[in-house]
């Protein structure tokens, strides 16, 4: 069985397994189903969005230097990492200026985040709000490194944090979008993001995917709750 790449000592392996044994096998035909329906969607709008994320790109670009993607290692599927793509919404030095912004942390658990981060850039603040700034995760998904829906892939440094619930989100293919997007986003405090999550991975189906698909779009449109 495969585990944390990263995690030498082992630990994170035993715990993946132990907790995958906890969920209902998943139905042949609702996998196969949901990897067609990543490929078929996640090709299909990737030509669709094409001038779309072609204008995000020049306007990154223009307004700021730095690479117009944003590359980081996140942690996938039974604790694999792998290469998470999306628009740079930051300046080139948040990375070094995390340290400084710590104390003002406005969530629970081992995510960081606060309203009015410094960080990020003008036109990051337009494209966070209205999650514009993930588009590039649909390569992810073309790639079989994410799902269009599942649980959102955490940085290794919050992974080494969890304890064995907070693991369960790593037994599925991480996801663009979530339960807990579509109910609030970042308003909704990690413990209920935890339990959105733990809610999905027991009612995984095509119907639910499809609900949660359907609602992402009024979700984003609103742009309440993103930053």
């Amino acid at each position: 069985m495969s585990g944390m790449r990263y995690d030498k000592s082992g630990a994170a392996v035993e715990t993946i397994s132990i907790l995958e044994r906890r969920i209902p096998e998943r139905n042949v035909r609702y996998s196969i189903f949901k990897r067609l329906l990543d490929i078929v969607g996640s090709g299909f709008l990737l030509v669709a969005l094409f001038p779309v994320m072609l204008t995000i790109a020049i306007c990154v670009r223009l307004t700021s230097p730095g690479p117009v993607v944003f590359r980081q290692r996140r942690v996938g599927l039974r604790g694999r990492t792998f290469e998470f793509l999306k628009f740079r919404s930051m300046y080139m030095d948040a990375e070094q200026r995390l340290n400084e912004l710590v104390s003002k942390n406005e969530k629970d658990g081992p995510i960081f985040k606060i309203r009015d981060d410094p960080r990020v850039t003008p036109v990051g603040k337009f494209l966070r709000k209205y999650s514009l700034d993930e588009l590039p995760q649909l390569i992810n998904v073309l790639r079989g490194d994410m799902s269009l829906v599942g649980p959102r892939p955490p940085l290794p440094r919050e992974v080494e944090k969890y304890d064995d619930i907070s693991f369960e989100r790593l037994c599925v293919t991480p996801g663009i979008s979530c339960l807990w997007q579509v109910c609030g986003r970042s308003d909704v405090s990690f413990k209920d993001w935890v339990e959105m999550d733990r809610f999905y991975i027991e009612h995984m189906s095509f119907w639910l995917d499809l609900k949660i698909l359907l609602l992402t779009i009024p979700a984003v449109m609103k742009g309440s709750g993103a930053y």
